[in-house]
């Protein structure tokens, strides 16, 4: 690793993107500090992620506290602390809050980008809910950019 890419964060801080993030998503390594290859964040899943698939991303996740529902393909699974799992790029997956407090995670994702998508969900703001609920046709025009597509009911 060159030393003009190294990164040394502190427990609270976060690499800056070009949308603030909420305080449950803490990106760690953005996609340009690793040249495209993979992008690190700590999350808290506090909201339930509806059934999607990522058509070019690999994502992995490793519990760090609390409980993470997992539905992946036609199984369910619960992942506790100490749990990883990789999510392969074309099979469709879920991931649902199941503790209190909410599950907080490190989600890699492999190529890059998923902070860009997350940026612009954010920049979105409350019109991709509906009822306070994240909302899949209203996410999709956001995801079709970043090869993602959320089931839709």
């Amino acid at each position: 690793m060159s030393e003009d890419r190294f990164i040394f964060l502190e427990p609270t801080q976060v690499r800056p993107g070009r949308v603030p993030m909420p305080p449950a998503f803490a990106v760690k390594a953005m996609t340009a500090d690793t040249e495209g290859r993979f992008s690190l964040l700590e999350v808290i899943v506090a909201r339930d992620i509806p059934r999607h698939i990522h058509h070019a991303a690999d994502e992995g996740i490793y519990v760090l506290e609390g409980e993470l529902g997992i539905d992946y393909d036609d199984r369910t699974y619960i992942a506790g602390k100490g749990t990883f799992t990789l999510l392969p790029r074309g099979i469709p997956h879920a991931l649902r809050c199941v503790s209190t407090p909410p599950p907080r995670v490190l989600q890699i994702s492999s190529p890059g980008g998923w902070e860009h998508y997350l940026e612009d969900l954010f920049e979105a703001g409350p019109a991709v809910l509906t009822d306070g609920q994240l909302d899949p046709a209203k996410i999709n025009p956001i995801a079709a950019a970043y090869d993602i597509r959320y089931e839709e009911r």
